[in-house]
């Protein structure tokens, strides 16, 4: 199953709620898309809840961090929620949970923004 991707509006943030696989091709490029299509509405707070996401590989992971930088770029602030057992030691290993903000609960990670 590819990745499969809701958008919703809370509290003035773009919360994408991310399932299935993010893998090199589909999956990968689908949750790329959604965060170009965010940050083309000019948000500036993004939740990417990635509680629904079965398997990642390196490559998404390549893909969260270039998405990551282009939001960055754009003065959006990024988020990320809900992180599985694997997911999270994957961010672990690759160092990226230094540089992510990473919440377990949906209001923490709102509260967290920057007004």
């Amino acid at each position: 199953m590819s990745a499969k991707i809701t958008i919703r509006q809370v509290k003035g943030a773009t919360v994408l709620e991310v399932g299935g696989r993010i893998t090199l091709g589909e999956g990968g490029v689908t949750l790329r898309d959604a965060i170009q299509n965010a940050l083309k509405t000019g948000t500036k707070k993004l939740v990417l809840d990635m509680g629904g996401v079965s398997y990642m590989d390196s490559s998404g992971v390549g893909g969260l961090t270039a998405a990551y930088t282009s939001a960055r770029n754009k003065g959006c602030e990024v988020k990320l929620l809900h992180l599985t057992k694997r997911i999270d030691d994957l961010m672990q290993i690759t160092k990226l949970a230094t540089i992510f903000d990473i919440y377990s609960n949906e209001q923490e990670a709102l509260s967290s923004f920057k007004s």
